[in-house]
């Protein structure tokens, strides 16, 4: 496993993305990103939703979660947490998000080539916010649940999202 990831902290699985973030001295945001090796289809299959875990701590300072998307030319689409404080939470919550709201912000959702993910404010505004230390795990496209089926998560049809280009169940 690579020397970087969280092996205690984790959501499943046996790793993490531990996501330290100093947004102190005129920095306003941290960031994450992959581009992804190829162009990403993320109508295929009928996908409807970005889905991330999340844990952060409460000796962090709070500072806005945001997933940004993008295609290979343009501004990314930027969605916010609604939890202003989500960087303080001290337990494993989902985040999910509808593909279409990345849509609406402009992007081409059969030719994905870019995610992000980042704490504090991605635009250049000029009051820097603090530091901490969030997780990141289950990093997902999911399909909509069956009819019929009454089950959350654990039925539902999802694709991991890796950067080789594949789909993987």
């Amino acid at each position: 496993m690579p020397p970087y990831t969280e092996r205690t902290i984790v959501h499943s699985g046996t790793q993490s993305m531990p996501f330290r973030y100093d947004n102190t001295l005129s920095v306003t945001n941290s960031e994450a990103s992959l581009t992804l090796t190829t162009p990403r289809d993320w109508t295929r299959h009928g996908l409807t939703d970005l889905s991330l875990w999340f844990q952060g701590d409460p000796t962090n300072t709070a500072e806005r979660l945001y997933v940004a998307v993008s295609n290979a030319s343009g501004s990314p689409a930027v969605v916010t947490n609604d939890d202003p404080a989500a960087a303080t939470i001290d337990a494993w919550i989902e985040w999910r998000i509808p593909l279409q709201v990345f849509s609406d912000k402009g992007i081409n959702l059969r030719n994905v080539d870019k995610i992000a993910i980042g704490l504090g404010i991605k635009a250049n505004m000029a009051t820097p916010g603090g530091t901490g230390t969030l997780f990141i795990d289950d990093i997902q496209l999911y399909r909509p649940r069956d009819a019929g089926e009454s089950s959350p998560l654990p039925q539902e049809k999802h694709q991991d999202l890796d950067s080789s280009g594949a789909y993987g169940e």
